[in-house]
């Protein structure tokens, strides 16, 4: 039986995906496909990495799919839907959206995943110490691209106004996010040398970072639900109490260093949300 930590893990994904389901009902069948399209991808994907690259393996949570707990792609599906929301209230350029939401769910990885695996959620196999506190470098490219492709490929239709953008975009963004996502998992893995993870995988972070801030854009120009600052605040509050409670995030204690700065980074871009909740 999992342990509260894991519950309580799961209650929280699972409070965010009801906040992404009640503004989805409202808001018509295409918003309330493309979440659960992003659900189904992000069970379907963490399915086929895990037998692409054998590289990690999942703790045991209350509900499973195989080896994939549910509450992981549940969580996948509310992260796409809730950056997409997001950006899509941006001055952004339509194509250069999807790397937005890439950057966004970077914002949430980097502060997750080393606290994740002491918690026992998952385990990469190579102890506490291996590259980012025992999180592969591969890991924040594969996060990127995953949010990127599947946002990528629903955009393609998604501003039609007939049957197609409801029902194809969801298709399509499940077909490009999984090509893309094997795909780039592939080119890390098994054709740019390891000796040169690190750099190939910072050198496109950053490089996605400088392309958006170099559109100068301009946030909340259309109102964005308010799910869009819940869905990230509830995961870092989380990580942070549970850490601090149980005193992982204090080993080493650059963790909670780290996790309060992707937390302030959090809370700034979604400072007008936040102001709008206790005005």
């Amino acid at each position: 039986m999992p342990n509260t930590y894991f519950i309580l893990f799961e209650l929280i994904i699972y409070i965010q995906f009801t906040l992404c389901l009640i503004h989805a009902r409202k808001h018509g069948a295409g918003n309330l496909l493309r979440l659960l399209a992003g659900i189904f991808f992000g069970v379907l994907l963490e399915l086929a990495t895990i037998r692409q690259l054998n590289a990690y393996e999942y703790g045991r949570f209350v509900i499973m799919v195989l080896d994939v707990p549910l509450c992981i792609g549940v969580a996948w599906g509310c992260i796409l839907y809730s950056v997409m929301e997001f950006s899509d209230g941006s001055s952004l350029p339509y194509f250069a959206r999807p790397v937005l939401d890439g950057l966004l769910a970077l914002n949430i990885d980097l502060a997750l995943d080393a606290v994740a695996i002491r918690f026992g959620f998952w385990d990469w196999g190579n102890g506490l110490e291996f590259q980012y506190f025992g999180v592969p470098y591969a890991n924040f490219w594969a996060w990127f691209w995953v949010i990127f492709f599947f946002s990528l490929g629903y955009r393609f239709l998604a501003r039609r106004t007939d049957w197609v953008s409801s029902w194809v975009s969801p298709i399509i963004a499940l077909v490009i996010g999984l090509a893309g996502v094997l795909a780039t998992n592939a080119l890390i893995t098994f054709v740019i040398p390891w000796t040169y993870t690190m750099l190939t995988v910072t050198t496109v972070l950053i490089v996605a970072l400088v392309f958006v801030i170099a559109y100068k854009p301009k946030f909340y120009l259309k109102p964005v639900p308010s799910l869009v600052f819940w869905v990230p605040f509830l995961t870092h509050a989380y990580i942070l109490i549970a850490g601090l409670i149980s005193g992982i995030i204090l080993d080493p204690p650059f963790l909670l260093t780290f996790g309060l700065i992707m937390f302030a980074t959090s809370i700034f871009l979604h400072h007008p949300t936040i102001k709008e909740l206790f005005s």
